[in-house]
Parts: C-alpha cells; structure tokens; sequence
C-alpha cells in the first residue's frame, strides 16, 4: 500500500482509494438498453447566454429561461418567447466573463399557492460572489417578478472569477441543494475540494422553511458534518463516533470534493441525483448519489479528476481517494467541459425513461447513461450534428420533458453578452416521434 502525502493525512485520509476493473466509469462507446434514438427540436432562440431552464409547475405550461446577463425569460405554453422579462437584474449582474452571470432559477416546491422563487447569481456590488436570493411573483402579473420583494438567502464569496458553480435545486426531501465550485484559478489552488471548513468545492444542503438567528436558512438536523457545541471526552467513545466530530467543518456541506458542480438534477421517480462536475485538463466526469445516500461523500477533487489522479503527470504515485464518478471521459476527443441535462420522466417517449442525458459543451456531443441488465453503466453518443451546439444546462418541463439551453458565448472575455451570437432553446424528443413541421438540429451527413 503507498504512503499517503502529509497533506493527504493532514485532511484526516487514512488510506487510498483502491480502484479495480469492476469499478471503473462508464466511458463513451458503451450501448444503451434498447439502442434509443434522439433528435432536437427548436423551441426558442434569439435568446442571450441562455444558462438555464426550468418550470414552475404550476400548471401554466411556462418556460423560464436565465439569460446570463441578468434576465429571465419566459417561453408559454404556445412555444412563444414573451418579449418583456419575468426578471431583469442586469443593474445588479456582473457577466463581463463566461463563467459569472445570472445562473439559475429555482422554483418553490408550493410555487403555485406561494408564489416563491429563488435566483442564483453573481452579484456586481459584492465582486461576483454568488447572492441566493428568494422573490415573490407580482401579485398584479403571473409573469412579472417583484423586484421589491428581494429577500438574500446565502452570499459565497469567491477569490477568483472562474469555477463558481452556481446551480440550485430543491430535493426530493424538501431542503434546497446548491452546487459550489472550488474558488477558481486552476487546479484547486486553494485546496477546498478537501476543505470542509469552506463552503468551496461543495454541494450544500440547506433548510428554508426555517430561519435561524444569524440566517435565513437552517441547518437539516441530519446533515452529515454538523457538529453540535459540546464538551471534550476523550474515553468512552467509540472510533467511530470520533470520526464524525468535525468542529470546523461548514455544516452547510453535503458531499465534498468537487471542482465545479456547474449543473446537476434529480430524477424526479427515484430521487436519485447527478452530479456533472467540469474536469480540469483531461477529463470530465458524471458523480452519481443514491437517493438513500446519508450525504458526506467525497468525490475526490482535488486528489482524482475522474478516475485519474491529479497531477495526471504522477499518477504512478499519487494517493488514490474518494468516491469514483459512474462515468468521465476525455479532453482528447470527446470535450471540454460537461454540462448534465437530465432524467428523461415523461410519458410521451417511452424509449427514453430513465435515461440520464448529459453533453458537452465543447464538442456539442449528447450521450445517454443507464444501467444494462448487469447493473453495469452504459454511456453512448445518442446524436451526432453537423454544426455542433453548445449545451450550457438543462431542465425539465411539468411533464417531464427535457430541455437544453445553447449558447455559443466567448470563453476569452470580458465580452458583453448582448453581442454575442444568439442562443437558443431545444426540445429533446424521441427520433421516431418527431412533430411535423419542427425546426431540427443538423445532424451530420453519413
């Protein structure tokens, strides 16, 4: 067994991370149960950065959709992109480069009796930390927001202008789930992929059904760093309950180990959630979290980039640790950076339930991931196009029909978004169920 580093026992790592052929990820290249077939249909476009979508669930059929720049869209039920914003805080979003902006919407699981929403954005006045900030609908207009209705949730601040994550979404149990990068620059120079006293590189798991003192969330009870204030004993307890006594750890923190959870999604059947975290040089990976899971697991960052260890230049002898992803692939061929669509839940397509999408956002690729038979994860290229979208999120509709948002933006910045060629908001169907008359992809020429 090799030694681990001083730093790898300073973060309390007693022993590597053993891998073995049964449990390598899934890579590209594998076939999915009943060879499914995709196609994209175009529901939106001339929109600006489109980051995100999602529904309200409220019966209405509506679309919402963040522009990075500061405003939310909504698309109707018709398929029609309204022309005046549900949101607009461009006054209040910094998105001078690729990786800030407005991030996400979320919508209050009793949206349509309460008429509760929260954003997730990078804020100009505080140097782009990431505001969680909870609205309410005007109560003149289903499809204007009260901008004076504002109320600040959480505020994380950053170093650096890259790796803020910045998706939210509330759970199956209730609590809402915010995916956090590991602070920016490259390589986790911060070390908070392993630091559980920042909120970095993190998924976080918080209550807003109640407030605290100093808050306006609390803690879930069963969040597994949570350490109550207590006396020291040193005998009569267990190694196992020493192990779980972390007085600095963030009790925000639900799993660790993360570089930048840009997007994630819960299948809404099985509660189960994925967890698409952008790699650094060489690979990109999908983490996988049961929906028994009791939290607290770490997925490795920045020890392993996938299965691989980081440095990949001394990978014959770096510690092995965490959690290994369900699937990754490479920069060499296959992208750059991950972006997660989906569970497909619907009823229209049945050769798609259950099936996790994901993308990338370089290349344009689209994969499929679901378990075979043998409870084995297949990941295979479900649409090969001509001109190559770029995936920069997804969301699901009431119905469960999935969505992605495209935006083909410019990583170099500063750049102001609204010159930047438009984007646009594509339907994933089924290939044999395409409507008449629908406006397609390109797929490549055979």
């Amino acid at each position: 067994m090799k030694t681990l580093p001083l730093a790898a026992l300073a973060l309390g790592l007693t022993a590597p991370f053993a891998l073995s052929a049964e449990v390598q990820p899934a890579q590209p290249g594998g076939k999915l149960p009943g060879n499914p077939a995709i196609q994209l249909v175009k529901v939106a476009d001339g929109l600006v950065d489109p980051v995100h979508v999602a529904s309200p669930k409220d019966g209405t059929g509506r679309l919402f959709v963040c522009e990075r720049h500061g405003i939310i869209r909504i698309v109707n039920k018709d398929g029609k992109l309204l022309e005046k914003p549900f949101l607009d805080i461009r006054d209040k979003t910094i998105s001078s480069f690729l990786e800030v902006g407005l991030y996400a919407i979320e919508f209050h699981p009793k949206f349509k009796e309460n008429g509760i929403f929260y954003i997730s954005y990078a804020d100009l006045w505080f140097n782009s930390s990431t505001l969680i900030t909870q609205y309410k609908v005007s109560a003149k207009n289903p499809d204007r927001a009260d901008l004076d209705s504002a109320k600040v949730i959480m505020q994380i601040d950053f170093p650096y202008p890259n790796h803020h994550g910045g998706k939210i979404a509330f759970g199956p149990d209730g609590y809402l789930y915010v995916g956090v990068g590991d602070g920016g620059w490259e390589g986790d120079v911060l070390d908070a992929g392993q630091d559980k006293s920042t909120l970095h590189g993190k998924m976080l798991r918080i209550d807003l059904a109640n407030t605290s003192p100093d808050r306006a969330y609390s803690i879930p009870k069963d969040n597994p760093f949570l350490t109550p204030l207590q006396q020291m004993t040193l005998f009569g307890i267990s190694e196992k309950q020493f192990s779980q006594i972390k007085p600095k750890a963030r009790p925000e923190i639900w799993a660790y180990g993360l570089r930048n959870p840009w997007t994630f999604s819960f299948d809404r059947e099985t509660g189960d959630l994925y967890i698409a975290d952008v790699g650094q040089n060489h690979w990109e990976e999908i983490n996988f979290q049961p929906a028994t899971s009791k939290g607290g697991e770490n997925y490795g960052w920045s020890f392993m980039g996938g299965s691989h260890t980081f440095p990949i230049e001394d990978e014959a002898t770096n510690p092995r640790v965490g959690i290994l992803p369900v699937a990754e692939y490479s920069h060499v061929d296959q992208g750059i950076c991950v972006t997660g669509i989906g569970v497909y839940r619907g009823k229209k397509y049945p050769s798609l339930n259950g099936i996790y999408f994901v993308s990338d956002w370089g290349s344009g690729k689209i994969w499929g991931m679901k378990r075979d038979a043998a409870n084995k994860w297949q990941m295979q290229e479900l649409l090969d196009l001509d001109t190559p979208l770029r995936p920069t999120s997804g969301g699901e509709d009431e119905e469960g029909n999935l969505y992605i948002t495209h935006a083909t933006a410019n990583y170099g910045g500063p750049v102001d978004p609204t010159v930047s060629e438009r984007g646009a908001l594509w339907k994933v169907v089924a290939a044999d169920a395409v409507p008449d008359g629908a406006s397609l992809a390109p797929l490549q020429k055979k």
